[in-house]
């Protein structure tokens, strides 16, 4: 009884990694803010876009690659999201790059962001403010009508 044991024990073993997908960091989540983003950022500049995330995961990189051009540094990007608390000695000038967020309240308070993503209940919310997109001339399509903000 005890070798059958073992034996069911050993066999339930090798077949283990058939299941390490489930312990496998979610990456559903991302690629989906990858997707909006893709389609902003492609919106808002009409050319390559590259971008530049600080402080980017591996599986940020891995995502987001398929997507974008992603570039190390930000003095080499064009569009810049920032969806972690980073130091302002981190991002570059904002006169040539726009300047996206996952922080309402970042968006609220600094003038360097035209838009946000942020998850809210599970779901994906996107806001531009008018005021900016006008400064930095972006004209996006009506798609995105219901989603500008007169702040």
């Amino acid at each position: 009884m005890k070798r059958l044991i073992l034996l069911l024990t050993f066999f339930g073993l090798l077949s283990a990694e058939n299941y390490t997908f489930l312990v496998q960091p979610y990456s559903k989540e991302i690629e989906l803010e990858a997707k909006i983003i893709s389609e902003i950022a492609t919106s808002s500049l009409h050319e390559e876009i590259k971008l530049f995330i600080p402080n980017m995961s591996e599986m940020e990189k891995k995502v987001y690659s398929q997507y974008f051009t992603l570039t190390q540094k930000c003095e080499t990007s064009n569009f810049v999201f920032v969806n972690k608390t980073v130091d302002r000695e981190t991002l570059c000038d904002n006169t040539k790059r726009l300047f996206f967020t996952n922080n309402y309240r970042k968006l609220l308070s600094d003038d360097k962001y035209y838009g946000a993503l942020f998850w809210n209940k599970s779901r994906p919310n996107i806001v531009f403010i008018k005021n900016r997109l006008d400064k930095k001339a972006i004209v996006l399509p009506s798609t995105f009508n219901q989603f500008i903000e007169g702040i």
